[in-house]
Formats: C-alpha cells, structure tokens, sequence
C-alpha cells in the first residue's frame, strides 16, 4: 500500500468536506492542530492544491476571526471564474498547470475522455519539441486560452 505524505491527507480531508457541499470555511489553526502541524502547512496544502487551475476559488480573511473559504467550480460555467483563470494563465503555463486546468474540465464534464487525452498530447513538452522551457510555457498558454475562449463561447 502507497503511504500518503501529511499534505495529501489534509487535501483528501478538506475535498471530502467539499463533496458535501459547495465550499468549505475553515480556520488555519483549527485544521493545523487536527493534524498536529504548524498552521503554514495547511497554507502550502491551499495554495498547491486549490488553485484557480484546478478548480477551486480560495478567500481569506485575517484577524481574530479570520477563516479560509475554499469553493469548488464548474470552469466554464462561471464566466467570471474563466476571466480569472485566463488570467492567472496569462502568458506562460507549465506542462503541470496545464494538465491541472484540462483535468478540472474533464472532472466538470465539460471535456469528455477523448477530449482532454487530445488537449493533454497537444500541449505536452514532447509535442510542442521547443528547446527554448519559456517558449514552450508560452505556445502552450496561448493554446489552453485558445481552448477556454472557444469553450465559453460554445452553445
């Protein structure tokens, strides 16, 4: 049996408590002392795996009653969402955030199978075969934005 690192437990946690619902508030400390870590533990669980790219809105709010809000969505359905994923892709994306959006899409049902194995092929390092890592980021950036834009503007 594969053994899970500390991160991996509190991400399959908190996306468990997201399968009930549409998001989920929690307190940094609260969470850190359920898994008995240093509360900077749960930021690096957030910010690697509830990003924009693979599907999740994060807020925070500091202070004595602070609390961190994380909200799955559908990509594509939410235009304001899309805007801001474009976004955050801005000019350059790696092959890793790349395949992170096109799995989102796929887990939204907004790609069939087929579909996301196409995208995945089509952007990946071997594919693009661009020596220059910057060029590549950047052809595969244009790519996905190309993808989103037609999505949105699909009936």
């Amino acid at each position: 049996m594969q053994s899970q690192n500390i991160s991996d437990i509190i991400e399959k946690y908190l996306k468990s408590i997201l399968a009930d619902s549409e998001h989920v508030e929690i307190r940094r400390s609260e969470i850190a002392d359920l898994f008995n870590v240093v509360p900077s533990q749960i930021n690096y669980v957030i910010k690697t795996r509830f990003t924009i790219q693979n599907g999740y809105l994060v807020e925070s709010k500091r202070g004595g009653g602070g609390y961190i809000r994380i909200e799955k969505v559908n990509l594509v359905d939410d235009a304001d969402v899309l805007d801001a994923l474009i976004q955050v892709i801005g000019d350059s994306i790696t092959q890793r955030d790349a395949y992170a959006v096109v799995q989102s899409l796929y887990e939204d049902d907004v790609l069939n199978r087929r579909e996301a194995q196409l995208i995945l092929v089509a952007i990946d390092h071997e594919t693009l075969g661009l020596t220059d890592r910057d060029l590549e980021n950047s052809l595969r950036a244009r790519i996905i934005i190309g993808i989103l834009n037609h999505l949105r503007y699909e009936s």
